[in-house]
């Protein structure tokens, strides 16, 4: 006799296996494990930075002097709009709380105002969290590698961080990268070029006695980085093979190059998947408006996708916590 083979689907098999575990449906249950799968990838990254911090503890960049822009405001704001990202993703986070509730209620107008407020507050994020990645490769005092590797910055006699461009004095022509069909030998630099040479900062240095230099190491009463002697500061220049200016995988005027590839990759990865999660929403808003669920009889939909960004949101909530607040 022939084998009677099942042909039942998973969601089929799921709805007539007798009660359903928590209650849940199969697509939300699925979405559950893959939260759950996800939240450990996140937690195996952010396990790694915090072992990175601890081991470097004594000279990891301050989070207050190197996340202290604000748009179109020039001044001293540290945490300022980092805080303002957090606020406008949580906001986004309670919008949709309304967006299902209004689901629950069949209420289709509720539900689509609230599904587009919560479009656009992520997607003020994700735009804001571009700018500061825009912001931290740029720089902002600029700084100088040792040939240990190690960054050193300038500060005034009342110990806050002064920029190259403020005492350095240039005393050659402009300098532009090499290109391949302008180089020597047809031959290409890698990334752009100081406007400055080891050379000028250090005989800007010297001839400025209101320029101190400090270093990566923290002082742990203070929680401030150590600010040493002029003699000393020279002594260290003689050392000095790099003019650094802004942050990327090889170099950071901040400190640490491990702290710019964790930042990179970690709030790169979180930012993925908001955009992902801003498509997603986009696609079940149309749905909304077309009236699709409307006429299933339930917005399951949006409850799952609202799973997912209250996901994200979450994970914000520890990436701003390891990254800006410890």
């Amino acid at each position: 006799m022939e084998a009677t083979v099942a042909t039942q689907s998973a969601t089929e098999t799921w709805n007539g296996g007798g009660k359903k575990p928590l209650g849940a449906s199969y697509g939300k249950m699925m979405m559950w494990f893959f939260i759950v799968s996800d939240a450990l990838t996140f937690s195996g990254f952010l396990a790694a930075y915090g072992l990175m911090r601890f081991k470097f503890v004594d000279s990891w960049p301050i989070a207050d002097e190197v996340f202290t822009h604000f748009p179109f405001v020039h001044g001293h704001y540290p945490m300022y709009y980092v805080a303002f990202m957090t606020f406008i993703l949580i906001f986004s986070s309670v919008t949709m709380v309304l967006a299902v509730d209004a689901g629950h209620q069949m209420k289709k107008g509720k539900v689509t105002l609230y599904m587009l407020l919560t479009i656009i507050g992520g997607l003020i994020f994700l735009g804001s969290q571009a700018w500061e990645w825009k912001t931290f490769i740029k720089g902002s005092y600029g700084a100088v590698q040792l040939n240990d590797g190690k960054i050193v910055q300038f500060v005034d006699e009342s110990g806050h961080q002064v920029a190259l461009s403020d005492f350095v004095q240039r005393t050659h022509s402009e300098r532009v990268a090499h290109t391949r069909s302008s180089g020597i030998w047809f031959m290409k630099e890698a990334g752009s070029v100081p406007p400055y040479t080891v050379n000028e900062v250090i005989e800007s240095f010297k001839a400025n006695a209101a320029i101190s230099l400090r270093t990566e190491q923290i002082n742990e009463d203070v929680k401030k980085k150590n600010i040493v002697s002029k003699e000393e500061g020279l002594k260290l220049l003689e050392n000095a093979t790099l003019v650094v200016e802004g942050a990327n995988l090889k170099v950071n005027e901040y400190g640490k190059t491990l702290f710019a590839d964790f930042f990179f990759f970690i709030t790169g990865f979180h930012g993925f998947h908001v955009f992902s999660g801003i498509v997603i929403n986009i696609i079940i808003f149309i749905n909304v408006v077309l009236g699709t669920y409307e006429r299933r009889g339930h917005y399951e939909m949006v409850e799952k996708v609202g799973l997912y960004w209250h996901f994200v949101d979450l994970v914000w909530v520890f990436v701003f916590t390891f990254f800006y607040l410890v």
